[in-house]
């Protein structure tokens, strides 16, 4: 499927008939697949003449510095338009970004807020840009044209993130790039939001654009325009950004010329190819900082979107002098037709985020960071699947592939004395909010999702309580959006909203950030649903660090049957505000209570049906048992924690009407734990022999290696391959029909009694 890349297109100005007719035979190439030199090449290129004779000409640091921070602060500039005038509820939230690249498409200059994984999966269409479409008579790449793509697997995190590309020139020749992306929700697939859990092939996933050219001299083509709002479902908001990115890419066009001319265009690319060099040699420095060794973490993820089934993360992670290896192999193999498959890409340019927004923070965001570290996968794993393999919700893989390397990368970072930032437990990592498509009160078509994924709760610090649903894990900068405004568009009410659930906490000496509540019901539209597309109902998402918890599980709750608002105007004192309370009394006689796993396909709801979740709570640090018992106390006082688990989890002891501690008590409680514990030691000889297994249980859907990485399990213990080579491949059978199959065999069962 991929390219001999020895040839790219040449042009054809002058040709003559005969020559074109030869032209037209010799091309064999019938489809433009992804480059394999381009995708597999996640550090820095070479430099090109311009950059050699313009770093000869201009190399002053303090000079290039302000040219540096003259860019950035158009592309901060860039980024609040994006932010400020963006259609999709993403942009409004800071689900975007915007960036400088070098002309041989090299991020080399990142807005300080937004999304850096964005910007870094950015490099890989200009680099095809650059290479295909340049020479391509059919095409070119000429002042003003603009380029659109959405496809992952030419460079995106997945389908539902849109981005835009803009060639900058000057006097004729190529000298940057300019880009825009944001979280456009919607792009036409099976189900509306952009996410569709229920993609079993990459054609239910919708658009699948490839860099392609939409404008020239700096206008849009409606024809392309036009094609692309026929195939969404929110034709006018595919059509407002478009115009939104193209005209943030133009102001930092604007800027970078205004910098041209201010301090010569040898300054400007000399500028952008150092920021590169220097940051690739910065983390050099700091890596050689660290000790050589190795670090292994395993995490699961626990269904498929589709189906329970414990999944499984590997990583080994070694650093040797200055150079950091990323290893998953035996990882679970690829899902054929399920859509939580990942990208390499996308893991490595979440990766850059990790280290440029949580282990680095002061370094310039660029993907120089990425130039040291080497990365290696299994061929048709969850992490590198075949190019036909779904990809739309790729972050139920990447996200905890990323839990792993942060929890192995901050076991590297405690050991240094110079660490350049904080120690840091797992922040949440999952998307713990609701998808929604239908007819709005207002009569329009729309799909999207709620902006709660951006309240994901912290990880603790080593002397630090985590921070409560502060931001998601690839945009620290992002905002959780107003519910109010939402509910002005969309015919649906979250009754409950931003309250924080009591022992929803990742415990520990110092607590994970803890997660808020949601209670949403349908008001007023007769076509209208829910989807939902998170894993963890099972299986913790994150695990803690050193001694701390991990999150609890959370599973989606339901009340059916009954019309809560028409409760509310009868008997409001029958409501009540939280999901504990909820399902716990049930307070609507005629409701029908019940709880699902995180995954629920796309549904139609009925008018005052409650659907119930809550987000997440980052990783706790240290022993619990070490937890000052006054922050337990401020906890309970918040009604943060429950008296149970300050005595259960945190062992302290409290008289319950005053609430002051008894600190003798509290101490001889935990000294008596900590004797327990001891009790019940066992040496690593009799541990093993009493707890590991020789293979997963018969009766666990299990996927990935379990003592050996080089071989993997493919759902039951016959089913056990090298890695890399499950054959037949792991293909589910559709839940829907499975039901069937299971209703018709109680139905003979019942027929021969």
């Amino acid at each position: 499927m991929t390219l001999d890349t020895s040839d790219a297109p040449g042009g054809a100005a002058g040709e003559t008939p005969d020559e074109g007719v030869s032209e037209f035979l010799r091309d064999a190439s019938l489809f433009l697949a992804p480059d394999k030199t381009i995708m597999e090449n996640h550090g820095i290129e070479e430099r090109t003449p311009l950059e050699d004779r313009c770093m000869a000409a201009e190399s002053d640091p303090a000079r290039l510095e302000i040219v540096r921070e003259r860019l950035l602060a158009g592309a901060n500039e860039s980024f609040d338009m994006l932010e400020s005038m963006g259609a999709a509820p993403g942009a409004k939230w800071g689900d975007c970004v915007s960036a400088i690249f070098t002309a041989k498409g090299d991020l080399s200059l990142a807005s300080t807020g937004g999304v850096v994984i964005f910007c870094n999966l950015v490099q890989y269409p200009i680099k095809f840009i650059n290479k295909y479409w340049t020479g391509e008579p059919t095409v070119g790449v000429k002042e003003g044209d603009v380029f659109l793509v959405n496809d992952a697997r030419y460079g995106q995190a997945h389908n539902t993130d849109q981005s835009m590309m803009m060639p900058v020139f000057w006097e004729g020749e190529l000298v940057a790039w300019a880009g825009a992306t944001v979280h456009e929700g919607e792009n036409g697939a099976i189900e509306p939001g952009g996410m569709p859990s229920m993609a079993e092939q990459i054609w239910d996933e919708g658009l699948k654009m490839s860099p392609f050219k939409v404008a020239e001299n700096y206008t849009l083509r409606r024809d392309i325009v036009t094609f692309l709002q026929n195939s969404v479902r929110e034709p006018k908001l595919q059509y407002s950004d478009m115009k939104v990115k193209m005209f943030t890419c133009r102001r930092l066009e604007q800027r970078i010329h205004e910098a041209i001319r201010e301090f010569g265009v040898e300054a400007v690319v000399s500028c952008l190819r150092s920021n590169l060099e220097d940051t690739d040699t910065e983390v050099r420095r700091r890596l050689e900082e660290w000790p050589d060794g190795t670090v292994r973490h395993s995490w699961w993820t626990d269904g498929t979107l589709r189906e329970n089934a414990l999944i499984k993360i590997n990583l080994a992670l070694t650093k040797k002098g200055d150079t950091l290896i990323f290893d998953y192999r035996g990882s679970s193999p690829e899902f054929t037709n399920r859509s939580n498959n990942s990208l390499d890409i996308t893991l490595k340019g979440m990766l850059a985020q990790l280290f440029l927004t949580y282990v680095w923070p002061d370094l310039p965001r660029n993907q120089g960071v990425l130039n040291p570290i080497e990365f290696v996968f299994d061929e048709r794993s969850i992490l590198k699947p075949d190019f036909g393999t779904p990809n739309a919700q790729s972050m139920m893989s990447v996200f905890t592939s990323w839990s792993v390397a942060q929890v192995s990368v901050m076991k590297f970072l405690y050991s240094v004395p110079r660490k350049y930032t904080r120690v840091l437990a797992p922040w949440f990592n999952m998307i713990n909010t609701f998808l929604f498509g239908g007819v709005t009160q207002h009569g329009e078509m729309v799909g999207n999702v709620c902006a709660d994924i951006n309240g994901m709760g912290g990880g603790a610090l080593p002397d630090r309580d985590g921070q409560h649903s502060c931001a998601p894990i690839f945009a620290t900068m992002a905002d959780i959006g107003e519910q109010e405004f939402m509910e002005e568009e969309m015919p649906f009410v979250q009754l409950v909203s931003k309250k924080l659930m009591k022992d929803n906490q990742g415990f520990g000496r110092q607590r994970g950030g803890m997660g808020y509540q949601m209670i949403l019901a349908l008001r007023d539209s007769p076509i209208w649903g829910f989807m939902l597309t998170a894993i963890g109902s099972k299986f913790p998402n994150v695990p803690g660090l050193f001694g701390g918890y991990g999150c609890p599980t959370y599973p989606l709750s339901r009340i059916s049957g009954v019309d809560v608002f028409e409760k509310m105007q009868s008997d409001p004192a029958s409501f009540r505000y939280s999901i504990e309370a909820l399902m716990n009394e049930r307070p609507f006689e005629d409701g029908e209570y019940s709880t699902h796993p995180m995954f629920l396909p796309y549904a139609l709801a009925e008018r005052g049906e409650l659907y119930m979740i809550a987000q997440g709570t980052g990783g706790g640090f240290g022993d619990p048992l070490e937890r000052d018992p006054e922050d337990v106390m401020r906890d309970f006082e918040e009604e943060l924690v429950s008296d149970d688990v300050a005595w259960r989890i945190y062992r302290v002891v409290f008289d319950p009407e005053t609430r002051i501690v008894d600190r003798e008590a509290t101490a001889a409680a935990r000294d008596d734990v900590r004797k327990e514990r001891l009790a019940e030691s066992l040496s690593f000889d009799e541990y093993c022999a009493q707890h590991v297994a020789d293979g997963p249980p018969a009766e666990l859907p299990y996927f990935g290696s379990w003592d050996d990485p080089a071989m993997v399990y493919a759902g039951s213990r016959d089913r056990y391959f090298p890695a890399g080579a499950v054959n037949p491949p792991v293909i589910m059978q559709n839940p829907l029909e499975a039901k069937i199959e299971r209703l018709e065999a109680e139905l003979a069962r019942a027929g021969r009694g």
